[in-house]
């Protein structure tokens, strides 16, 4: 068992981090190239990994996924993960007592996402409401992950120094957001590009921490 110090503040990712839903997510665009005619490999896919519906939507079309208008393919990708996760999430192992860990010791929490808000109200039920003090979604903060602005918005409304709070993050995306924002980071990776430094734990799963 790692024992972090106290944070001033816990800062949650969700897709990936908190609930299996990075997976759900990268589907979801998977289906969406393959039934525009392209290949959906792997290589295609990791760009879209903690991606916003708008930042995808972009990239579908920038890079030649589909002919079909941003605004188009951002209606199409939002829906269908949308539907995904109102038939259910799975919450990731350690996650829900790593956050009441966190309320016994009275340390604030908050849920940063680049999930949509009603995405993210969804995951919220699963969750619990009564597990975080604020969360920020995405076109909460002025720019989104990877700028630093959701981690910004977040220790502003908890009233914390960024510098004092820990994030937990799964993506190279949110990680780079996280620390940008001067977090200390804890990352669970669901993929390749993150490494242990100075501000940064890696571990496997969340049940291998505790405060």
């Amino acid at each position: 068992m790692i024992l972090l110090p106290q944070p001033a503040a816990l800062l949650c990712d969700m897709d990936g981090t908190l609930v299996d839903t990075e997976h759900a997510w990268l589907d979801v665009v998977a289906e969406f190239v393959r039934g525009e005619g392209r290949l959906a490999d792997a290589a295609t896919l990791a760009p879209f990994a903690g991606a916003t519906i708008a930042a995808a939507a972009e990239m579908v079309v920038r890079g030649g996924l589909t002919a079909r208008t941003e605004a188009e393919a951002g209606e199409i990708l939002d829906a269908a993960f949308t539907a995904r996760v109102a038939e259910g999430v799975t919450v990731q192992p350690g996650a829900l007592r790593l956050l009441d860990r966190a309320r016994e010791l009275g340390i604030p929490t908050a849920l940063v996402t680049a999930s949509e808000r009603h995405v993210a109200d969804l995951v919220l039920e699963t969750l619990g409401k009564h597990r975080f003090d604020t969360s920020v979604t995405q076109g909460e903060s002025r720019r989104g992950k990877p700028h630093p602005d959701p981690y910004l918005t977040a220790a502003a409304a908890l009233g914390v120094d960024p510098v004092a709070c820990l994030a937990v993050e799964d993506t190279p995306t949110g990680a780079q957001a996280a620390l940008a924002a001067g977090c200390s980071l804890l990352a669970v990776p669901s993929l390749p590009g993150i490494e242990p430094g100075p501000r940064t734990t890696v571990v496997q799963s969340l049940t291998e921490v505790d405060f």
